[in-house]
């Protein structure tokens, strides 16, 4: 049985692109069979869940060191790459 992932999805504010991300994760682990659970959160919330998350996907800049990978989603705001980011979340969520 797959343990489902705790997944946050950060943007400087937290709404606007962390939703497009959102979604996209969401089709990813639907189409894989993956379990995920999804938090939408503001880049500087990612501290209080660094006990419980399994992976950060983020728009934002972060400087800081987490115990979970950390995947810079600015392509889905560019449409430069995404599909190359997208492979990252999901090797990620297989991990």
């Amino acid at each position: 049985m797959m343990k489902t992932k705790k997944v946050l999805v950060a943007c400087g504010a937290g709404i606007a692109t962390s939703t497009v991300v959102n979604s996209a994760i969401e089709e990813m682990a639907k189409e894989n069979g993956l379990k995920v659970n999804l938090v939408q959160i503001k880049i500087s919330e990612v501290g209080s869940h660094k006990d419980t998350a399994d992976l950060l996907v983020t728009t934002a800049m972060t400087q800081a060191d987490f115990p979970f990978p950390v995947i810079n989603a600015r392509s889905f705001l560019t449409g430069i790459g995404t599909e190359q980011t997208k492979k990252e979340i999901l090797e990620a969520l297989k991990a």
